[in-house]
């Protein structure tokens, strides 16, 4: 099964939505279809991500939560990687607090954001 179109796409969520919410029993039955239709779908989003050049963070929480994506983190496991409290991130995140030398570090050394990045956007 090959991914295409936009609407290809679309349509195979939906497809595997379908499968995956039919219950445990339906899901052992379909295993192949949503394994061949899981594949599908990380194949075309993998070949997007190629094709589509991305636009860099304008802002320093942006880009920490474009991080936070790319790690696959929630943002509660990102503060702990980060060590500090969950609501201090989100109050950096939300443009409510600005960040001590001490995160500054930590998100150049744990998240590999630019020293140049983070001075210039903090």
């Amino acid at each position: 099964m090959s991914i295409d179109t936009p609407q290809q796409y679309k349509e195979a969520l939906r497809q595997l939505d379908a499968l995956m919410g039919s219950g445990v029993a339906a899901e052992e039955k379909n295993r192949a279809a949503i394994a061949q239709l899981a594949m599908a779908i990380e194949t075309y989003e993998e070949r997007l991500h190629l094709t589509l050049l991305p636009t860099l963070p304008n802002t320093l929480a942006d880009m920490i939560e474009l991080k936070r994506q790319q790690l696959r983190l929630k943002q509660k496991d990102l503060a702990q990687l980060l060590e500090v409290p969950a609501g201090r991130l989100s109050q950096i995140l939300n443009g409510k607090r600005r960040i001590t030398l001490d995160l500054a570090k930590k998100l150049y050394e744990r998240l590999d954001i630019s020293p140049e990045f983070i001075l210039k956007k903090a």
